[in-house]
């Protein structure tokens, strides 16, 4: 399943998520993006953290690269996935209708 979207943001990291809300509609809002580096000199691989918040629920996404946009929307669509997982589980007869 090939999902294709493109946006612009203040910087490649916001036009990334912008783009990933696009391709996956949600209602989930951003309540932290935090990055730390794993390694240490000029290479280091990035580890950022991305919580999303939706309905009360928070979900906490990670990600790791070398490039930190990489990183960054792999740690999105992480949390993104979980959330998904909590909806499943609090909402199981939307499922069944």
């Amino acid at each position: 399943h090939d999902t294709h979207a493109t946006a612009t943001g203040n910087g490649p990291v916001d036009a990334a998520f912008n783009a990933l809300r696009r391709a996956f509609a949600h209602d989930a809002k951003l309540a932290l993006f935090s990055v730390a580096a794993v390694t240490e000199g000029t290479d280091a691989q990035a580890r950022p953290t991305v919580r999303l918040e939706e309905a009360g629920k928070l979900v906490d996404g990670q990600g790791a690269d070398a490039d930190t946009v990489v990183s960054a929307v792999r740690a999105y669509i992480h949390a993104l996935n979980k959330l998904l997982v909590k909806r499943a589980r609090t909402e199981p007869e939307a499922l069944n209708a």
